[in-house]
């Protein structure tokens, strides 16, 4: 792929395959939170309407999924090195943190909307963590 390519590829990466700005993380990881919560939403749909349980029973933080998969593949890109996995596990704790305290707030909503709403605090939070997190440990150690 050429770097003319690269630049018209969305998220915008670098030679090594890294997201160049915490926008372009943050707008394809939303977009993957929102496939994935249509998705669940389809899903709830389809077993309700054939009699197959209540609707909002599913946990909504399996919307998480792609997110967690361009997370994934943006931690693959860094060289391996102490930036990329404190950088990772501190987003996650905190995110994971986060999203349990909006999902604690959100207890009386069902399921699939508190947990929808937990993995969208999670993802944001994650996304800004690792974001900054990696760059500035990149270049503290590198």
């Amino acid at each position: 792929m050429g770097t003319e390519e690269q630049q018209r590829a969305f998220p915008r990466r670098d030679a090594e395959g890294r997201i160049l700005t915490l926008g372009d993380l943050l707008g394809v990881t939303l977009a993957g939170l929102v496939i994935g919560v249509l998705a669940l939403l389809l899903f709830e749909w389809a077993f309700a309407a054939v009699g197959a349980g209540g609707f909002g029973r599913t946990n909504g933080w399996l919307a998480v999924i792609l997110p967690l998969w361009l997370f994934w593949d943006d931690f693959r890109a860094w060289e391996f090195g102490a930036a990329r996995v404190l950088a990772a596990l501190v987003g996650l704790g905190v995110g994971v943190l986060a999203g349990l305290l909006v999902a604690g707030l959100a207890a009386g909503l069902p399921a699939l909307f508190t947990g929808a709403l937990a993995a969208a605090v999670f993802t944001v939070v994650y996304a800004v963590i690792w974001f900054h997190g990696v760059h500035w440990l990149a270049r503290r150690t590198g």
